[in-house]
């Protein structure tokens, strides 16, 4: 998708302020309020923009641990990946999971109440003949940076 650098200006303050208005959101990017509001609906309509989401502060909801997982399937053939991936999207502590190349399979992150939970949800992965070999198993102990995408720096060529 070509995008100029007002499709650019928009998307990167959609990815820090997803609740920005439309007016407020067609200030910001210099467009007035119906041209802005095309561009929009053009960025969505091409897929562009995924969704529109809250960032929950959980820490301050309820207690919690998030753990990154290193997993290694036992086999490396198709219907290994695919039943892996059916069995992790079954579960909603995890709730994020990506495909890696190098030495391990998949990096996965989950969200449960505490370190017995997390167990329990590997146990079941093991029981699930989800094909998983061996995991390892990263706590965090404090977040110390989330951010949105980095887009102008990986869209350097949005010409306006």
């Amino acid at each position: 998708m070509k995008l100029d650098s007002r499709d650019l200006a928009i998307l990167q303050v959609l990815a820090r302020e997803g609740r920005i208005a439309k007016t407020a959101l067609a200030e910001r990017v210099n467009l007035g309020a119906s041209a802005c509001a095309e561009r929009l609906g053009r960025l969505e309509k091409a897929g562009a923009i995924d969704g529109y989401r809250a960032e929950v502060a959980l820490r301050r909801l309820a207690p919690h641990v998030t753990v990154f997982v290193l997993a290694e399937l036992g086999a490396h053939r198709a219907e290994s990946f695919q039943r892996f991936e059916a069995v992790v999207a079954r579960h909603d502590e995890i709730t994020g999971c990506w495909a890696l190349g190098g030495g391990y399979d998949y990096l996965l992150q989950v969200v449960t109440a505490d370190i017995d939970a997390y167990q329990r949800l590997m146990d079941a992965l093991l029981e699930q003949n989800a094909g998983l070999a061996r995991y390892f198993s990263y706590i965090v102990t404090k977040p110390v940076k989330s951010a949105p995408p980095p887009l102008d720096l990986l869209i350097p060529d949005a010409s306006g």
